[in-house]
């Protein structure tokens, strides 16, 4: 995969992810964004249209869809009100996310640079830059977002006092950047650096010619 991927991801549902996704678009235009969100629904729901479905065919598995309204009233409706130029996404059965990687591969290998919300996407893609959002009020700490804690980039972590997680800490993050935000907004101009940066390092070293003696 060659196109600059960004990966969003989070310990659990709502604390922010889309929110990051959608400050970065607006607050990084000039990366020309197309923007994914990949879901994995539970047993007894279809990926064909989210609706609660007994199938179990090949075809119901997964699908993966293109956001045209821009009404701001779906995730991926916000990622094109911040600025996205395309906007997918990536449904899929629980743990059958590996079936939908090849067509996602083909959908996004033209474009420029990519930002995904999910975790579970870094078991199949090395990013670029993998950041995860983390609010110690939140207790439920997904499997997915412990797996890959030691591979993060950065951390956005919520300002809270007290945590409610058990066995997780911070030391896991061995020195990483933490950024600390109090909502809104989501991405600090330091967030949007951050990842500036990142990415024209990435760039760099793509451009550079490999000789095979470093």
């Amino acid at each position: 995969m060659s196109v600059a991927l960004v990966v969003i991801g989070g310990h659990s549902r709502s604390v922010g992810k889309t929110s990051v996704v959608a400050g970065l678009i607006s607050a990084l235009p000039e990366f020309d964004w197309t923007a994914v969100k990949i879901t994995q629904y539970g047993h007894g729901v279809c990926s064909a249209d989210g609706a609660a479905c007994d199938c179990a065919t090949a075809d119901h598995s997964w699908a993966i869809s293109e956001e045209r309204d821009r009404s701001g009233e779906s995730d991926t409706s916000r990622f094109l009100v911040a600025g996205a130029r395309r906007a997918l996404w990536v449904r899929t059965e629980q743990g059958r996310l590996a079936e939908a990687m090849p067509t996602f591969r083909q959908r996004i290998e033209e474009e420029r640079n990519v930002i995904v919300e999910s975790n579970s996407v870094l078991k199949f893609v090395r990013p670029d830059l993998y950041l995860s959002v983390l609010d110690p009020a939140t207790a439920d700490f997904k499997p997915s977002a412990r797996e890959f804690l030691d591979r993060v980039s950065a951390v956005i972590l919520h300002a809270q006092a007290e945590t409610a997680w058990q066995g997780v800490s911070l030391k896991m993050l061995g020195g990483r950047p933490v950024f600390r935000i109090a909502p809104p907004p989501h991405v600090t101009a330091e967030i949007a650096e951050f990842v500036r940066r990142g990415l024209e390092q990435s760039e760099q070293l793509r451009r550079t010619p490999w000789d095979g003696r470093r």
